[in-house]
């Protein structure tokens, strides 16, 4: 199998002024200070804080996170200055990154002491990808990507305001430095771009040469007398993809149709961007449709080839792991998942993220017997789906319009118009997200046709015979209700319209609850429980991003241009939870041309538009 973890860093203390890398044979700093080091060669080689003000939001990119030092000194500055931009973005890769313990012990004596605090508090667990770590109420996030730079500076897609060159020496370190990783940093950035570091590398002043920059030698800091910085001056602009431009960059307010978790991530995510946004929904209440079961899972996935389910299930998982945490929201930490196809010893551990357990101390876990080993999600569990719902649509601030059916859209100058069935316009806005569910299919056009209609039957044991100390998933799942009852389920029907509870139903239900447990007999309870409705795409991915402008589609999904001011979030099938977090950090980075939360390739994944254009390539006949 292979395994999404990340191997971590060993660090040297035994100098306090210069922590280094016995792996690299170099220090993480200068010994005259990280911070100093930081606020000399970074922000003022790089212009700044001058730089960023007047900006709505600032994209820094820099290569080698190392101890966080000038992503700390970078932030120290923002706060620092009253005339700031409004978000700044700070993105780095790091291929070893600390463990928590080692970060912590790297800031035990930080002149930053609060904010190197909240860095060890939201550090992720050390899994491949990107994750997003949101600080200041959203204004100031910082995207650690974990993993080989080589391979993620390919697959980042952002707008690089300013550049941080910063790794170990050349000499020790000199894939960081090469020509080949110098030109994938060139693909972010443009006019104006700046760059700064330490180094003097002949080579590498040579590559930023050739990738369009006007290099210079600045004085150094400390005992280096000299260091590089650059700005990005191409003699022609290269033409950015289509499909990746900014769908809505002037954009100040958005209307979000849909009140449910895929609405509620968006609303949050685009407030917390900046922008003013309305919610629609037909509904008297928030999530009161495919989002109003009493209670739902929430956990990533795992594959033997950590393919793109795997990897944008475990974003996605930390990502919402990551929100309930800032919003304090009370939910059932922790769950298991049997697995019954490989032995115990066969399941690598990513520690933070996953951890297999033999049936024993599964069983221990779960409170019964059971008869196989198991995952053990610490960071994943369960919530009422609802709440959750309903704290982020409040922390969001935004305008909520219940009982307001929405039938149709149409483009108008400058934006779009949301019509009532009687054709009366009830609002207009310069962008739409349509992130409702199974009621709003008629809003999606021919988007419709690519998804399902699944029935799902939840069912519920008032007086439960075992209730899960822990939820606990396989074929099927079961959530203890916290009253001496449980919820189990559920079914999934495509294309069942029926509304009513059916016995055929809950006895399925019940019977994948006994199997669970561990139970020798099928138990026995009253017909109850909730029938609600989802929206699956064929290939059990969400569909996020914008729409195809008009005719007809590029032959790639990166080149496609998309109408602008429209956004699709929708066909969140039974993971509503697990990925209204990181549905909604997408929309608003595709929306305003953010550094998406999402590698190229994820971002390929999910887009509305790539079943239209399996079909295009499909030959005749």
């Amino acid at each position: 199998m292979k395994s999404p973890c990340i191997l971590p860093a060993e660090v040297d203390f035994s100098d306090p002024a210069a922590p280094a890398s016995p792996s690299f044979g170099d220090v993480y700093h200068a010994r005259a200070g990280a911070l100093a080091q930081a606020r000399h060669v970074f922000i003022a080689g790089n212009g700044l804080p001058q730089r960023w003000q007047g900006h709505t939001h600032f994209v820094v990119l820099e290569t080698g996170f190392g101890l966080g030092n000038n992503f700390l000194a970078t932030w120290d500055a923002w706060r620092q200055d009253p005339a700031r931009c409004e978000h700044l973005h700070f993105v780095s890769v790091e291929k070893h990154p600390l463990r928590r313990d080692d970060l912590a012990r790297a800031h035990a004596a930080s002149p930053l002491p609060d904010l190197a605090a909240q860095l060890v508090e939201r550090w992720p667990p050390l899994t491949a990808g990107l994750h997003t770590l949101a600080f200041e109420g959203g204004r100031v996030t910082l995207l650690l990507g974990l993993g080989d730079a080589r391979e993620l500076l390919r697959e980042l897609v952002l707008p690089a305001d300013a550049i941080y060159l910063d790794g170990f020496a050349p000499n020790r370190n000199p894939d960081m430095w090469d020509e080949w990783l110098l030109k994938s940093l060139a693909r972010h950035a443009s006019p104006g771009t700046t760059v700064a570091t330490w180094s003097i590398n002949r080579p590498m002043r040579r590559a930023l040469a050739a990738n369009g920059f006007d290099v210079q030698l600045a004085p150094g800091f400390a005992s280096k007398p000299e260091m590089t910085v650059a700005r990005h001056a191409p003699h022609h602009t290269p033409q950015r993809p289509a499909g990746r431009e900014p769908l809505a960059a002037r954009a100040r307010r958005a209307v979000v149709i849909g009140a449910g978790l895929a609405g509620a991530g968006c609303a949050l995510a685009l407030a917390r961007a900046g922008m003013d946004c309305t919610v629609f929904d037909a509904l008297p209440g928030p999530a009161q449709a495919s989002s109003g079961n009493p209670a739902g899972l929430f956990h990533g996935t795992l594959n033997p080839d950590d393919g793109t389910h795997a990897r944008f299930n475990r974003a996605a998982a930390l990502a919402t792991q990551a929100l309930l945490a800032e919003l304090g929201l009370p939910h059932q930490r922790g769950l298991l998942r049997l697995e019954t196809r490989l032995a115990a010893d066969a399941m690598p551990a990513v520690p933070g993220y996953v951890q297999p357990l033999p049936a024993d101390t599964a069983s221990a876990r779960a409170g019964t017997p059971l008869a196989h080993p198991a995952w053990l999600y610490p960071g994943g569990g369960a919530i009422d789906p609802a709440a959750y719902a309903r704290a982020m649509l409040a922390a969001s601030g935004a305008q909520l319009r219940l009982n307001t059916p929405v039938a149709a859209w149409r483009e108008v100058d400058g934006g779009w118009q949301l019509l009532a069935a009687d054709g009366q316009v009830i609002d207009t806005t310069p962008l739409l997200v349509l992130a409702g569910g199974h009621g709003h299919r008629a809003l999606l056009g021919d988007l419709a046709g690519d998804l399902t209609l699944q029935r799902g039957q939840l069912s519920h044991l008032p007086d439960a015979p075992w209730q899960p100390q822990l939820p606990v998933a396989g074929d099927g799942y079961a959530i203890a209700d916290g009253r001496g009852g449980a919820w189990c389920g559920a079914t999934a029907q495509d294309g069942d319209t029926d509304p009513a509870l059916r016995e055929a139903d809950q006895a399925e239900n019940l019977t994948r609850y006994a199997r669970l447990a561990g139970l020798s007999a099928v138990p026995q309870a009253p017909l109850a429980g909730r029938v609600g409705w989802r929206l699956v795409a064929p290939d059990r991915l969400p569909l996020i991003g914008g729409l195809a402008a008009p005719g007809p589609l590029a032959p790639q999904l990166r080149l496609q241009p998309r109408r602008p001011g429209l956004i699709v979030c929708t066909a969140f099938g039974s993971r509503g939870i697990t990925w209204a977090a990181l549905a909604g950090q997408l929309v608003a980075a595709q929306a305003l041309g953010l550094p998406r939360p999402l590698e190229a390739e994820l971002l390929d994944a999910v887009d509305p538009l790539r079943f239209a254009l399996r079909r295009q390539r499909k030959p005749a006949g």
